[in-house]
């Protein structure tokens, strides 16, 4: 998106409709191999100082969601320590470019979040990077469609997607919370899935319900803290993740009432205000941004 292009605009054609090329990658999936390429706001986010001095996490933060978020952050003014899977490096590296471009500390940490022992050694080292944490961003995820319904899920599968979806989340924020101060937020990413799940996707879908619920639980115990969780519920996302996990990319999107998948950087936005002082009231609540499909 240009300079010239902020301003109104009509979302249904702000950014590429399907049908895209078919196109296939082995996971993770690689932002450079897309077509059309993702937009994480390299040259659309404007920074207002929103999140000056804060201290920030993000899980999978080298591409996606997690990307847009650490780009937006930093120019917010935030420091931002962001995990990477080791096979992701080339992309880790672009996001902390963006990051110090902005004038910020980037830490990137290759991190394996189904392992506990490596989801504490993550916490301790953004505390001795930084000193606390102010904000946590639960946001890396694992998926793999089955055409060919629950018979067809492996359990090496289902425990994949478990223990990155779930576990990762629940250590991490177990171990960070001591860290963070009053005036902080844990922000976790559950999905449109989480309320009209896609049947070739059942068991990324249970655990995007089931994050649903720990945040709006989570939040009512750490309140008196002066602690906020909230949640971003996005829809379909051009994202590395669809061409390394679905087995067909031509109509990605196309469902959405604006009839396209939403680029990284249109999710950013979310992020940033739930982690700012202008969502002070704001805790328990699941920011859903789903190009119009309807969701309690």
């Amino acid at each position: 998106m240009t300079d010239d292009q902020r301003d109104q605009q009509d979302p249904t054609d702000q950014y590429p409709r399907p049908d895209f090329a078919a196109q296939n990658q082995p996971h993770p999936g690689w932002s450079g191999q897309m077509d059309p390429p993702p937009d994480h706001g390299e040259d659309s986010y404007r920074g207002s100082g929103r999140l000056r001095g804060r201290r920030t996490v993000i899980t999978g933060g080298d591409s996606g969601i997690g990307r847009a978020v650490a780009l937006a952050f930093a120019r917010e003014g935030a420091d931002v320590l962001f995990t990477y899977l080791a096979q992701e490096e080339g992309e880790a590296r672009e996001t902390s470019r963006l990051v110090e471009e902005a004038g910020q500390k980037a830490v990137a940490v290759s991190c394996d979040i189904r392992a506990e022992d490596e989801c504490r050694a993550l916490i301790d080292r953004a505390v001795s990077e930084f000193g606390g944490i102010d904000v946590l961003v639960n946001n890396a995820a694992y998926q793999m469609a089955q055409p060919d319904g629950i018979e067809a899920i492996p359990t090496e599968q289902f425990d994949r997607v478990m223990r990155t979806n779930l576990y990762g989340m629940f250590w991490l924020t177990k171990f960070a919370l001591p860290h963070i101060p009053a005036g902080g937020s844990v922000i976790n990413t559950t999905s449109v899935q989480a309320y009209k799940p896609s049947p070739h996707l059942l068991d990324y879908a249970m655990t995007k319900g089931a994050i649903v619920t720990f945040t709006q639980g989570l939040a009512q115990t750490v309140a008196e803290r002066g602690i906020r969780v909230n949640a971003v519920a996005p829809g379909p996302v051009w994202t590395p993740l669809i061409p390394a996990t679905l087995p067909d990319t031509v109509e990605f999107g196309k469902q959405s009432p604006l009839g396209r998948p939403a680029q990284p950087a249109e999710l950013a936005p979310a992020y940033v205000y739930l982690a700012s002082q202008e969502a002070g009231y704001v805790t328990a609540e699941i920011l859903n941004a789903t190009g119009g499909t309807p969701l309690p």
